[in-house]
């Protein structure tokens, strides 16, 4: 592939949100386009509807796409870290497009007021300004009204245009309103600016989701009427909530920063957007780095239908890659969350990170896991009934009080004496592993399941308050007896 013909998609986001789960994926979606065909990937910020503009989104958008390594390839500065291209830095582009457009007869000035403009839009634009006297429009423009430019659609035929995802898609062109160029305030429309940007930006393909199929057409005719070569369309299907219904805030955190605050890893985060409608074809894979899925993607893979997202699913992508990270990275990464629980008290981050390691989803798991550790929940009889190891209160207690003075006595407190004394004592006393381990267990927690097992909550806890939790737990059996 040539330098003149090379690929080249962009992501265009608006200011006016933050990056949802949609928006990310569509990122994704063009930045792999782009990396498949060595080509290149371009940001660009479409901030001309200004009424929407939220503050801060633009930061968001930085920060996100550089947190997942969606690096864009260039900018209006080449002296250095590339900037993203702004529209509203770009406005002298646009109005002599529009000017260029009338001259040639293919678009006009209107010059309906706000209110005949609304009106007319409910019921689709009546184009009465489509063919004023020119004797008319320089009346108008002597007396500086206020006016927008629109296209001239064509009012027979049909417009049709293939996508790589859905195929043909052809719409009748008496549906299609003459869409607004320039708004009164000078500034382009969406649609015109982004095809203008395109254009100049030579954009190749133009990846986004299936919800603009309906209004390609309209971008097409302009187009052709501004005599440019149409770009190839890669329309992603739309992604859903488990519930089939479009997904929200009701499903799950839909925002890349939402997920992140939760202590989902932006890779895994990648890795699973990556999959909500498209496949590589080899169904036992799913585990990619992002260089692995620029070496694999092909838009061949995308699907039509809706793809769902399911937090179960994500749950599983970061499970794999906490359970993969190094152990001194997992610690450095679950120390802020541990130390929210803990806080200038000393603990054993080095076990208990080897417990948590292999048994969260997310890091937002973990002070939920571990809160008992600083304050046991209370102990109930419930806690010490469990029919599979056939432990019941008074067995319970006979083990804590035999185990008691044990462990009291060790001269050293690891995992290899406490598990030697316990193997010992099971051996003397004839009960069962998993007799000893539940009565020990919501001993020290005040629950039947725990991050770790007994012999790694009492390395945890320490010698003292491992001892006094025991000890504390034999008095309320015995008192319950």
């Amino acid at each position: 592939m040539t330098e003149s013909n090379k690929v080249r998609t962009r992501f265009a986001p608006s200011p006016t949100g933050f990056m949802h789960i949609g928006n990310l994926r569509s990122a994704l979606y063009e930045y792999l386009v782009a990396k498949s065909h060595k080509g290149a990937f371009i940001l660009r910020i479409e901030d001309t509807d200004q009424d929407r503009i939220v503050e801060g989104s633009i930061e968001v958008i930085y920060r996100t796409l550089s947190t997942c390594g969606l690096i864009h390839d260039e900018g209006p500065d080449i002296g250095g870290p590339y900037a993203p291209y702004i529209q509203s830095e770009r406005l002298d582009r646009y109005l002599p497009y529009a000017t260029r457009l009338v001259e040639e007869g293919k678009a006009y000035y209107c010059f309906c007021n706000r209110a005949e403009q609304t009106e007319a839009e409910y019921n689709g634009y009546d184009r009465r300004c489509r063919d004023l006297p020119a004797e008319e429009v320089a009346a108008h423009m002597a007396a500086g009204d206020s006016f927008v430019i629109r296209q001239k659609m064509p009012l027979t035929g049909e417009t049709s245009f293939t996508d790589q995802v859905f195929g043909t898609i052809t719409v009748e062109n008496k549906e299609l309103e003459d869409q607004v160029l320039i708004k009164s305030d000078g500034f382009p429309t969406y649609n015109f600016a982004n095809v203008i940007d395109d254009h100049e930006m030579g954009i190749t393909h133009v990846v986004r989701g299936s919800e603009y199929l309906s209004s390609t057409p309209k971008y097409n005719l302009l187009y052709e009427a501004l005599g440019w070569e149409i770009p190839i369309y890669v329309h992603l299907p739309l992604i859903l909530g488990e519930d089939g219904s479009k997904l929200s805030k009701r499903h799950c955190a839909t925002s890349f920063a939402d997920l992140v605050e939760l202590g989902y890893l932006p890779e895994a985060i990648i890795n699973y957007i990556a999959f909500l409608g498209w496949s590589p074809g080899d169904d036992t894979r799913e585990l990619f780095t992002l260089q692995e899925l620029e070496n694999v993607f092909s838009t061949s893979g995308i699907n039509k239908s809706p793809a769902i997202f399911s937090l179960d699913k994500l749950n599983w992508f970061n499970e794999q890659y906490l359970r993969d990270m190094p152990g001194d990275d997992f610690i450095d990464l679950i120390r802020p969350w541990t130390d929210k629980v803990f806080g200038d008290r000393f603990y054993d981050l080095s076990v208990l990170a080897s417990v948590l390691q292999t048994r969260i989803h997310k890091l937002a798991d973990i002070p939920d896991l571990i809160d008992f550790m600083v304050e046991p929940d209370p102990l109930t009889l419930d806690l010490y009934v469990q029919k599979r190891s056939k432990l019941r209160p008074e067995s319970a207690l006979e083990i804590l009080e035999h185990l008691y003075p044990i462990l009291e006595e060790l001269r050293v407190w690891s995992h290899d004496s406490i598990k030697e004394e316990l193997d010992l004592y099971l051996e003397q006393s004839g009960h069962k592993l998993g007799r000893v381990m539940g009565a020990i267990r919501p001993s020290l927690s005040g629950r039947n399941v725990t991050p770790g097992g007994a012999i790694e909550m009492l390395l945890i806890l320490g010698r003292e308050e491992s001892l006094r939790r025991l000890g504390y737990a034999s008095e309320y059996l015995r008192q319950q007896s």
